[in-house]
C-alpha cells in the first residue's frame, strides 16, 4: 500500500504596503485577489502617511498609452486597465475612456485680465469669444483642415496652430481620472480584506540574523498623539513614490515638482490629450502685468503645457517649471504657488477660448518619482529577504499601476513575475 502523501500548509503571510498612491493601491488590489491569499490566514495592510491618492496619484493627468514606457510592462498594464474598467464599471466610476492624442505646435496670444473674461483678446489674434467663433466657423474649419487638425478638435484657436502631429488614437490611447481610479482600487482592495492604516512609515525592522529578513514596519500614528507602533510583516512593499528613500535610504529615487490646474470649459470639448509646444508672444508677461519674470527684450518664450480633456466637462492642464523646492515630509505639506497655476491657465488660454473663458476649478502641485540613476521603474525583491520595491514610475505611474500591482502579487504569491519579463527593472540591477 502506498504511503499517504503529505502536504505542508503554507506559512501565513503578513504583507505591509507602504504608500497608498496608485502603485500601492493596485498592489493591494491584486494581492488581495490572488488565489494564494487566504484572509483567514494572511493579512495585507496598506500604510499611508496622509490619505489615499494624496500625492501625484491624485493630481496626475491620467493618460494611458500603448506607446508609453517601459515597453516591458506597458502592454500588460494597458490591457489590465481595460479589464478593470469592464469588471468594475470604470467608465462610470473613474472616467475610463479611449481618446485621441496629438502633438500641437502653436503660437499663443497675450492674455489680459479682460481677455480672460472673454471681452478682449490681445497679442497675435483679435476678436475671440464664443460669438466670434460662431461667426467665423467656416473660416475656422478651413484653417483647421489646412493645418491637418481634425475637425472635432475645434477648441484650439485655428489661427494659433503651426503644426499638428497625431501621436495616438482611441485604439492605443485612453485615460482615467487618477484620483477616482486610485481611490477605487483602494476601496476594492478593502472589500477583499485589505486594512488601510493612516501613519508615517519610519523604518523597516529586520531580524538580527545574517539574512536581515524583514520583520515589520515601525510607523508614527496619523492621529494627533503621534504614537509609535509596529506592524509585523513577512513581506514589505515600498511604493511611496518620491518618499520611498525616506523609509529605505538605498533606493535611488527623487522627486520633480509639477503644477496642474483643472478648468471647466465654456462648452464640452472633444476627447483629446494634447502635448503642446507653445510660443508665447514677446509681450506675454508684460501684458499680464507680471513683473516677476523678465526676459531679454525681443525674445519669445517656449513652453510645453499638456492638456487633457476629461469626461463631465473638465479639462486638466499641467506643466513642470523646474528648479523647485525640496521634497516636504509628506504629501499634505506640498506647497502650491498660485502664480505657477495662473501661468498654466494663461498658457492654455492663449490658444483656446473655451479654456481662457472657463472656470478654474482646481490649482495643485505634486512630485513625480524618478530613478536618479536613470531607467526604471524599480520593481521586485531587494537583497533583503522580504523587502520589495515598486517605485520610480515617473509620469507613467497611472498607466503602469495595474501592471506593477499584478506583477508584485505574482512575485509574492508565486515566487516570480509571470505576466511580463521585468528583469531590467530588478532592484538588484540598481545595486540593492
Amino acid at each position: 500500500m502506498a504511503a499517504p502523501s503529505s502536504t505542508t500548509a503554507p506559512s501565513p503571510k503578513h504583507i505591509v504596503i507602504v504608500g497608498a498612491g496608485i502603485i500601492g493601491s493596485t498592489s493591494a488590489y491584486y494581492l488581495s485577489r490572488h488565489a494564494g491569499f487566504d484572509p483567514a490566514r494572511d493579512s495585507i495592510t496598506l500604510l499611508e502617511a496622509t490619505e489615499v491618492a494624496g500625492g501625484a496619484s491624485g493630481k496626475a493627468g491620467g493618460l494611458l498609452a500603448l506607446w508609453a514606457f517601459p515597453a516591458c510592462i506597458v502592454p500588460l498594464s494597458y490591457r489590465l486597465h481595460r479589464e478593470l474598467a469592464e469588471t468594475h464599471g470604470g467608465d462610470r466610476r473613474w472616467g475610463y475612456r479611449a481618446v485621441d492624442c496629438a502633438g500641437v505646435e502653436c503660437r499663443g496670444r497675450s492674455v489680459t485680465p479682460r481677455a480672460r473674461a472673454g471681452r478682449e483678446t490681445g497679442g497675435l489674434l483679435s476678436g475671440g469669444g464664443s460669438e466670434g467663433l460662431r461667426k467665423r466657423s467656416k473660416e475656422a474649419a478651413e484653417l483647421l483642415e489646412k493645418a491637418g487638425v481634425p475637425a472635432d478638435l475645434d477648441w484650439i484657436v485655428p489661427e494659433s496652430v503651426v503644426a499638428y502631429e497625431a501621436m495616438g488614437t482611441p485604439e492605443n490611447t485612453a485615460q482615467v481620472h487618477p484620483y477616482l481610479f486610485t481611490t477605487s482600487m483602494a476601496e476594492l482592495a478593502e472589500e477583499k480584506g485589505v486594512k488601510i492604516v493612516i501613519g508615517s512609515a519610519m523604518k523597516i525592522l529586520q531580524s538580527a540574523s545574517d539574512t536581515g529578513r524583514v520583520e515589520g514596519v515601525e510607523y508614527k500614528d496619523g492621529n494627533e498623539d503621534g504614537s509609535i507602533h509596529t506592524l509585523p510583516a513577512t513581506h514589505v512593499v515600498l511604493s511611496a513614490g518620491p518618499w520611498t528613500p525616506s523609509v529605505w535610504k538605498k533606493v535611488p529615487i527623487s522627486g520633480s515638482k509639477a503644477y496642474s490646474v483643472t478648468i471647466r470649459p465654456t462648452r464640452p470639448v472633444s476627447a483629446y490629450a494634447i502635448f503642446t509646444q507653445l510660443e508665447l508672444p514677446r509681450d506675454f508677461d508684460e501684458v499680464r502685468g507680471d513683473v516677476t519674470k523678465r526676459r531679454s527684450k525681443g525674445h519669445a518664450r517656449l513652453v510645453t503645457p499638456e492638456i487633457y480633456a476629461r469626461p463631465n466637462n473638465e479639462v486638466y492642464a499641467c506643466y513642470g517649471f523646474g528648479g523647485e523646492d525640496d521634497l516636504p515630509a509628506r504629501t499634505a505639506l506640498v506647497s502650491v504657488e498660485e502664480q505657477r497655476c495662473q501661468d498654466i491657465v494663461d498658457f492654455v488660454g492663449s490658444i483656446s477660448d473655451e479654456l481662457r473663458d472657463g472656470e478654474v476649478t482646481g490649482r495643485q502641485a505634486c512630485y513625480l518619482p524618478n530613478v536618479s540613476t536613470g531607467g526604471g521603474p524599480i520593481i521586485g525583491e531587494t537583497n533583503v529577504k522580504g523587502l520589495f520595491i515598486a517605485a520610480g514610475h515617473t509620469c507613467w505611474g497611472i498607466q503602469n499601476g495595474p501592471g506593477t500591482g499584478k506583477l508584485i502579487s505574482e512575485i509574492i504569491w508565486e515566487g516570480s513575475a509571470k505576466s511580463a519579463n521585468i528583469s531590467s527593472l530588478n532592484p538588484k540591477k540598481f545595486g540593492f
